[in-house]
């Protein structure tokens, strides 16, 4: 026995706040549909739900079932993916939408090995699926439900050890065993939803939690230590620059580049782009970087706007200048590394799917915004 607490009377407590505080409004609770299910927990991986549920509206308007998802094109689903990050997972969802369609005739799978067989699916979001859509006895391990278990088992090593997730899927499906419940689905609800909204990463409301008496972190006045402290996250500065480079001076079409499958924004389209290894940006870098990236000549640069952002581990400086070409008809159709090159009108931009920062460039250029402040 794992708790001091029998499990019946934990999973009656549990579904007795559920019934109150739960969160079943959700959309993809209200329609639990496999399909549905499915495409929520991609979006929620590494996501919070405020920022899904907009997402999740309009990609299913836009794709209601498997059929349409796997005949969408890829790029039509990176721009409805826009702003949601981690851009891999929408490609995913993309490939696995025909490999559902080759496979298994259109029918979302119900067997466990067969959802886990598919890209961008692991061992968490197959037994989500399972258990969300279908009610069967898989059990989850999510970030809130890893921080509930390690308090209520006072957990001293790091979750991300593999012992320590050993036991941490242990204890999970302990909670979803056929001897434990009727229904796997509410309770893996219930379990996120009280990690969620109770059980939080500062300050837990412990007076409020239906587990408080079987928690052995509040027991010993532990809930602040655990779960134990990740390794500090040392983010590294980095300076870059993007470049808007008009076709001609009546700036009416810009020069976009497709962005490599293997790159952190594989797939979408983005403003000509680079690292900059010194402080100071110059005219020759500039020219230099745009003559072997796309082949253009630059006649001169001038500032057009300053960002400032994170990517993974970087924190980004990021100078976004403008520029005229001397020959439109230099640029390359490819670049060395075989990404597109396209000239692109400036109303025709949000057909592209962009990156965060390359969107914000693109509504500077249709507001017609024209800050050139430094010419180099």
């Amino acid at each position: 026995m794992i708790f001091s607490w029998t499990q019946q009377t934990f999973v009656r407590d549990l579904f007795d706040w559920f019934e109150i505080y739960g969160r079943e409004h959700l959309p993809w609770r209200v329609d639990r549909a496999p399909y549905n299910v499915w495409v929520s927990e991609i979006m929620l991986q590494q996501t919070q739900v405020a920022k899904v549920l907009d997402y999740y509206s309009r990609f299913l308007e836009k794709f209601p079932n498997v059929s349409t998802l796997a005949e969408a094109d890829e790029e039509e689903v990176l721009r409805l993916w826009e702003g949601l990050g981690y851009y891999r997972r929408a490609r995913q969802l993309h490939a696995a939408a025909r490999q559902i369609v080759e496979r298994f005739g259109g029918v979302f799978p119900s067997r466990y090995e067969d959802v886990l067989s598919l890209p961008g699916v692991g061992r968490y979001t197959a037994g989500a699926i399972m258990s969300f859509a279908y009610d069967k006895h898989y059990p989850i391990l999510e970030a809130n439900t890893q921080r509930l278990f390690s308090r209520l088992i006072a957990l001293r090593t790091p979750t991300a050890a593999s012992e320590s997730q050993k036991r941490l899927w242990e204890i999970a499906g302990s909670f979803v065993s056929r001897e434990t419940c009727d229904s796997p689905r509410i309770i893996n609800t219930a379990l996120m939803d009280l990690g969620s909204l109770i059980c939080t990463p500062n300050a837990p409301q412990c007076e409020k939690c239906p587990l408080q008496n079987a928690c052995e972190a509040f027991k010993k006045d532990l809930t602040k230590q655990i779960p134990v402290a990740k390794k500090k996250v040392f983010y590294e500065n980095r300076h870059e620059i993007a470049l808007v480079i008009w076709e001609n001076a009546q700036k009416k079409r810009v020069c976009l580049v497709r962005c490599k499958d293997s790159g952190r924004w594989g797939g979408l389209w983005d403003f000509p782009r680079a690292v900059v290894l010194g402080d100071e940006v110059d005219f020759d870098f500039a020219q230099n970087f745009t003559k072997n990236l796309v082949g253009l000549a630059l006649k001169k640069v001038a500032l057009l706007q300053t960002f400032r952002h994170g990517v993974t581990k970087y924190r980004i400086f990021l100078e976004c200048f403008e520029a005229f070409c001397e020959d439109a008809g230099d640029i390359f159709e490819k670049t060395p590394e075989g990404e597109c090159v396209q000239w692109v009108e400036v109303q025709k931009l949000r057909q592209f799917p962009l990156s965060s920062t390359g969107r914000q460039i693109a509504q500077i250029l249709e507001s017609g915004l024209d800050e050139t402040s430094k010419i180099c």
